[in-house]
């Protein structure tokens, strides 16, 4: 069994805008990290080759996704298929938000 304490996990290091990321678990078919976004930070990232989906743990904000905007708090879940452009903005609240990806995001395969 690998199990993680999620509060326990800090995204290091971070970019000059303040975001971080770091993937703590991958298998053959699915990652998982956890990424960080301040208040009134700008999401520059750029459209993915995997599946995500974002939960988010704590903060406030909104995400665009395809052009489509949507308020994204504490408990929200969001689906982006691969290849979609999607950021989140007016970040009002600091973001904690749990990243899923299928297949696993490059960055967290296994060799």
């Amino acid at each position: 069994m690998r199990a993680f304490e999620i509060p326990e996990i800090d995204p290091q290091p971070r970019d000059d805008q303040g975001h971080g990321y770091v993937a703590f678990l991958a298998s053959e078919k699915l990652s998982v990290g956890l990424s960080v976004w301040p208040a009134g930070t700008i999401d520059s990232q750029q459209p993915h080759e995997e599946d995500e989906v974002y939960y988010v743990i704590s903060g406030r904000g909104s995400i665009r996704v395809a052009g489509e905007d949507g308020p994204i708090q504490a408990g929200s879940l969001v689906f982006v298929a691969a290849h979609l452009e999607h950021r989140f903005h007016d970040i009002e609240e600091d973001l904690r938000v749990l990243v899923f990806w299928a297949p696993p995001h490059h960055a967290a395969r296994h060799p």
